[in-house]
This record gives C-alpha cells, structure tokens and sequence, in this order.
C-alpha cells in the first residue's frame, strides 16, 4: 500500500471523521483565539469598572459639593450669616440658588472645619437636619398673625436631608474604603486629618487604562 495513502482517522458509527493532522491544526487555530480573546474581555471588564468608578466619585463629589452650598447661613461661627441671630436659616445674600434648605444642626461641625464641609462620609448616608431657606412669612402683607394661613406658613418642622442613599462600593478595592482629604490638605498627603471632607479618591494604586492611577482620579 503506498504510504501516501495511509490516513489516521477517527470514525463514528462507521462515518469517515477528522484526520489527526487537521484535529491538531483546529484546536492550535481555536487557542490562539481564544488566547488573544482574554484581554479584550479583561480590558472590558476593567473598563466597566472604571466606569462605575467615575460615577461613584462624581456622586460623592456632587453630595460633597450640595452639603456644602447648604451650610451657607447655617451656623454664625466660622460660617456667613444673615447677620441677624433671630433669622438663622431663614436666608442669605450670599446662598446659592441651587440651594432650598439651610443646615439646621450645627453640634456636627467641630470648631476645627471653619469651612463648613460636612465631617465624614456617614452623615451624608445619615442625613442632617435641616430648614427651608427663605423669607419670614410672617411679616407678608395680608397675612396677620394668628391667622391660619400665617399660622401653616410658619410652621417649622423637623425636616432631615439625605444627600446619599447608600455609601458607594471602590470597585477597583471591593470596599467602601475611600481615601478622604480635608479642605485644609494638599493632594497627595499620606493620612486624613478628621476635619472634614473637602474630596474623596480610590484606595486603590493600579494603574488606569489611561495611565493614571485610580487613587489620583
């Protein structure tokens, strides 16, 4: 029999199968592309991540932001008041349109955050205590005191404001373990100071796609 001729195969039910040269040379084509195929997928994956990681920081940095436009007339120490004590919380020249309530509770701010930004992560989660922000209706023409409209203007419940709904989760870490600097800290300082929290970055040090790494974003 002419050698030329002598073929291995693999049969099935007596049907002619794939010669061993061509199972060898499919499965070497299927590795290579399922070899360059795992770093388009990992690369999508960490690009989702990163993702999720941009929104979580403008998030809290939004909420930051929010609590602080609403500390604006809040508290006369170390912060700008209306400039008279009786009308705390009741408006200010100097407040930010965007904002529609005054912080109410000023035993969460240490003598030490003059700037007012709000003291930890939490409260943002827990929720402060607050008041509309306003003129006193109480002096508007055709209202007189003791009437009923005046009266239901007037009344000044307890109101509380969240500014998160939950803490985000670092998806480069798996945690809540953000590195927070105060408004009295440069950037690339080691350890926060317990003031306040003026910005918050990741926790972790791998480097981004873009060549930046996730604790400088």
């Amino acid at each position: 029999m002419d050698r030329r001729t002598i073929q291995v195969r693999f049969r099935t039910n007596g049907s002619a199968g794939f010669t061993l040269f061509e199972l060898v040379i499919t499965l070497t084509v299927l590795s290579i592309m399922v070899m360059g195929t795992i770093p388009l997928v990992q690369n999508a994956v960490r690009r989702q991540n990163e993702q999720r990681l941009r929104e979580s920081l403008r998030l809290m940095r939004t909420a930051i932001d929010d609590f602080k436009r609403d500390t604006i007339g809040s508290c006369p120490q170390g912060a700008i008041s209306t400039g008279d004590p009786t009308r705390r919380g009741q408006g200010s020249s100097t407040s930010d349109p965007r904002s529609r309530v005054v912080i109410d509770d000023c035993t969460i701010f240490d003598i030490e955050n003059l700037d007012r930004f709000p003291p930890s992560l939490d409260i943002l989660v827990d929720g402060v205590t607050v008041r509309p922000r306003g003129l006193n209706l109480m002096g508007v023409s055709g209202l007189r005191p003791g009437s009923t409209n005046a009266t239901d203007l007037n009344i000044m419940e307890e109101i509380t404001k969240y500014y998160l709904r939950e803490l985000p989760v670092d998806p480069m870490t798996g945690k809540s373990d953000w590195v927070m600097r105060s408004s009295y800290q440069s950037a690339d300082d080691d350890s926060w100071d317990d003031i306040n929290v003026f910005d918050v970055r990741s926790a972790s040090e791998e480097e981004g796609l873009n060549g930046v790494k996730y604790n400088e974003w």
